[in-house]
């Protein structure tokens, strides 16, 4: 069992599946900071100075507070603008991997188009022998 898991970690769709989580959570955490101190600051500042991650609904009566942080202290809340927050992150995250991929697959197209040509691989033997017979006797 010990040898199975060995290959299995080392192929490389495993590790480059392990590099490609880790630099996702680096990058997931770089546009949560992009949306939550850039993007959304600006958006408050549109709509009046608004803060979305306080806009939430008390789900008892028992929830009377203002902020978010107090409101779950007091009891269960509907916290809908921090899934406004969240959802913008998707957006943003989901748009920037997709001109990535659309950058990579330009790039791949690029480099197929510039690479030269295979050179053609020399004939079979019989074929070359068959082909310099053929020219001995277009000679005569």
């Amino acid at each position: 069992m010990l040898k199975e898991f060995q290959e299995f970690i080392s192929k490389g769709n495993v590790m480059d599946l392990a590099v490609g989580v880790i630099i996702g959570a680096a990058f997931a955490k770089i546009v949560d900071s992009l949306v939550n101190d850039v993007i959304m600051p600006i958006v408050g500042a549109i709509f009046g100075g608004l803060d979305f991650n306080n806009y939430f609904i008390g789900l008892s009566s028992a929830v009377n507070a203002t902020s978010l942080v107090d409101a779950k202290k007091q009891g269960a809340v509907l916290a809908y603008g921090s899934f406004i927050t969240v959802a913008l992150n998707f957006i943003i995250l989901a748009f920037i991997i997709f001109l990535m991929v659309k950058a990579v697959n330009n790039l791949r197209k690029r480099l197929e188009r510039e690479k030269p040509a295979a050179p053609a691989a020399p004939p079979p033997a019989d074929v070359a022998l068959l082909t310099e017979i053929r020219d001995l006797l277009a000679r005569r």
